[in-house]
């Protein structure tokens, strides 16, 4: 890289071996700084730079090299300014600094360096000896202003002593989030009292129960402290994270750090009934103490979990105490999470960002149903898993199926393999999303019944066939129908990965079936159960993506001879584990209609072993082992990523490569538009796929074109299209709304009209 100005006298491979501490300055970190032009007299000492923001050094982005990032910063200027003490003037002062490409540094108001051109590691410039008289003994003030337009950034500057410059320590991480002022209208609306308080398992419902959302007493403590605080930080609103401005915290976790709960509950003990304690979502690995005793542990932070507390706890108050680590960065599943929000990655979660619940059962009580149907035979099967003091097999229940008021089947029989049949039954699809209710009871020795619980099941069966021209299409009854969705995030401005409400999550749902989508790619997340009971009632299809860790191979799409990362068995097989809770957790919802274990080779590994187990898991759905590639010959999809427009390699496919496989449009779009007041962060490079339009109307036409050229593709065999994306989110301005869903950029009306297309024969 070039270098010009004042030339640097020593490079950091030299200042290393120097002494690691400073006569002249204690290395200081703390900065104000802002990426707005300031007034002019940002560089006197004087100056009052309260309303700046406050921020560790250096500023910039993660990828530059030789830079230690303590603050991201992705403008194209930023104003720095912080105080630093002189014991006393060495007699060689020097600014130690790695910068970007026009960089001016003042000290107490004059200026003691201008530099051009960027450096791509830390050097030491030299003062010139008339502007050293500007340095005091005491308190001394630099500001610093830094510009760059090509990426990649960096800006950070010390004043040292020439000759004993220091070796710089680790920046330091802010442990504040960047804290956008957008908020939903659901979570402006959002209480202690009202914080999700609707039943979170619809496929399995009982009336006993308890919601413990509200506020907790919370404690961050070093990662090593295994004994339960002493003293608390203060309270935090589960079942939002640590870092959501809904959980009223905003403090980012470490992974040399801990994160408590704690809370008291009522409760009654039984000898004929157990108490069993529900987490819905714990970011990442926790342990469960109720009365200073561990009910247990969990590691997974995407699915829900209980625990069997009824040995632990006493009549009247228990204390429930909850420890979680989160170190987001390493082999955990953690799909668009960072230490570092940038680009397509967003803010971390931690701990507890779903609901927690306690629920009352019999000693013998149903533990889980699975649902499965056949479209052909009308049928309806149930196994039903018993948990309990009479053992877990050779039980009997009693299913009665309902549509509406009227029983529409009824029979009894082994637990864990029921079917019924229902006449001249109705099939689910999105055009007609009949569900039928079930109650099920299950039945002790004698006949009699020892608990009743309720469910529901949409008829419908999902497979694949070849059309007349030989191109495989998606069946749903036996019928062909493209599959056109929105890859849907999921992610909220106050709740993060929670939304705000079920109203607010429903809220998206419905917009996208107005809009006329009939499918969901719900991407890198599992949402709480209640999702997609919304998504089985409303008739809208989903693909499921797994959570993705990183470790990625090359990323080589759809060409021949892909690579897999290499996972060591421990990591693979806690993968498997999560794949496996996520179907089980799943399957018997009728919206699911394919499962996506990998995503544009994020954590892809093991790639045909994956696919094959999934195949065989749940043969009843498509598997589209990855969504963007890499390509290996296993499952049923072949699924490309194209940005903006959507265009397909069919030429890969030579000598019979995708033979066999429903070739889809994985993701493509992506248009951006930015709406003023409604950005995550204004200041930052907000951005869409391509660059930006001029206005809504040239948005709207570039939109047309990538749907246009989908159904040219639909006409050469592509039989799935997923659009990029359903909301801003965080610097991503591709939404088809913004991130706070205030402002629609084309209204579902208007969207649906031109979804027609894609319908047409």
């Amino acid at each position: 890289m070039m270098y010009s100005g004042i030339l640097p006298l020593l490079c950091l491979s030299f200042l290393l071996n120097a002494a690691s501490t400073c006569d002249a300055q204690q290395i200081v970190d703390e900065w104000r700084y802002t990426v707005k032009k300031p007034a002019d007299g940002w560089r006197q000492s004087n100056f009052d730079d309260a309303d700046w923001t406050q921020g560790f050094g250096g500023f910039g982005t993660q990828d530059t090299p030789g830079a230690r990032v303590g603050t991201t910063w992705g403008t194209k200027s930023i104003w720095l300014r912080k105080t630093f003490t002189l014991e006393t003037v060495p007699a060689n002062p020097v600014l130690l600094m790695h910068h970007d490409e026009d960089v001016e540094v003042y000290i107490n108001g004059r200026a003691v360096a201008q530099l051009k051109g960027f450096t791509n590691k830390y050097e030491v410039v030299q003062i010139p000896a008339i502007n050293r008289e500007t340095l005091q003994a005491g308190k001394n003030v630099m500001a610093v202003h830094c510009r760059q337009t090509t990426g990649g950034q960096f800006i950070d500057v010390h004043l040292v002593d020439g000759d004993n410059v220091p070796e710089l320590p680790p920046a330091k991480r802010d442990t504040k989030p960047f804290q956008s002022e957008l908020i939903t209208t659901w979570g402006s609306e959002v209480t202690p009292e009202n914080a999700w308080t609707e039943y979170p398992r619809p496929l399995l419902q009982r009336k006993n129960w308890t919601n413990l959302n509200g506020m907790w007493d919370y404690a961050i403590s070093d990662v090593k402290q295994t004994e339960v605080p002493a003293k608390w930080d203060g309270e935090i609103l589960v079942p939002f994270c640590l870092e959501s401005k809904l959980g009223k915290v905003q403090r980012l976790l470490d992974g040399t750090e801990a994160l408590w709960y704690r809370r008291t509950f009522e409760a009654k003990t039984s000898a004929r009934e157990k108490l069993l304690l529900n987490f819905e979502a714990v970011d990442y690995r926790c342990e469960v103490f109720v009365n200073s005793t561990s009910v247990g542990k969990h590691q997974g932070g995407n699915t829900p979990f209980f625990f069997d507390v009824s040995a632990a706890v006493k009549n009247g108050a228990n204390e429930l105490v909850v420890r979680v680590e989160d170190d987001t960065e390493k082999w955990q599943l953690r799909g668009k999470q960072t230490l570092n929000a940038r680009g397509i990655w967003y803010t971390q979660v931690s701990g507890i960002w779903q609901t927690v619940w306690l629920e009352r059962v019999p000693a013998t009580h149903i533990q889980d149903i699975k649902l499965s149907t056949n479209a052909d035979a009308g049928t309806i099967s149930v196994a039903t898993s018993v948990s309990g003091a009479q053992g877990t097999g050779g039980h009997n229940v009693r299913a009665i199926i309902r549509e509406g008021e009227n029983i529409v089947a009824e029979g009894k029989g082994a637990a864990d393999n029921l079917t019924l049949t229902i006449p001249k039954a109705k099939l689910w699809s999105p055009d007609s999303p009949h569900l039928y209710d079930i109650e099920l009871q299950l039945l002790a020795a004698d006949g009699s019944t020892i608990e009743t619980v309720n469910s529901y099941a949409g008829i419908r069966s999902v497979s694949k066939a070849a059309d007349k021209d030989g191109n495989l299409r998606f069946l749903l009854n036996g019928k062909p129908i493209f599959h056109w969705g929105p890859l849907d995030q999921g992610w909220w401005p106050d709740g993060l990965l929670t939304p705000p409400s079920d109203e607010a999550m429903l809220f998206d749902i419905e917009w996208l079936k107005s809009a006329g989508f009939n499918m969901i790619r719900k991407h890198i997340k599992v949402e709480p159960r209640r999702y997609y009971y919304h998504c089985d009632r409303l008739g809208m299809m989903v693909w499921q993506d797994q959570v993705s860790a990183g470790n990625n191979p090359p990323w080589t799409r759809l060409e021949p001879n892909p690579k897999d990362a290499q996972w060591p068995d421990t990591e693979h097989a806690q993968f498997m584990l999560e794949l496996e809770r996520m179907i089980t957790l799943l399957e018997s919802h009728a919206c699911i209609t394919v499962w996506v274990p990998f995503n544009e080779a994020w954590g892809q590994h093991r790639t045909m072993e994956v696919g094959k187990w999934t195949v065989e898991r749940d043969p009843s759905r498509l598997v589209n082992v990855a969504s963007g590639g890499n390509f290996w010959p296993v499952g049923d999809v072949v699924d490309e990523h194209s940005y903006p427009h959507p265009r397909f390699p069919f030429h890969l496919g030579a000598n019979g490569r995708f033979d066999g496989f429903v070739k889809v449009m994985g993701e493509f779009g992506g248009h951006g538009l930015p709406v003023q007041n409604h950005l995550w962060d204004a200041n930052r490079r907000n951005w869409g796929y391509g660059d930006l339009p001029k206005d809504s109307a040239e948005y709207q036409e570039r939109y047309k074109t990538s749907l246009n050229m989908l159904n040219d593709l639909r006409r050469q065999g592509i039989a799935a299209g997923v659009y990029t994306q359903t909301t801003d989110v965080e610097g991503e301005i591709n939404g088809l709304m913004t991130y706070d869903r205030k402002v629609i950029k084309i209204p579902a009306a208007e969207l649906a009209k031109m979804h027609r297309i894609l319908f047409a024969n």
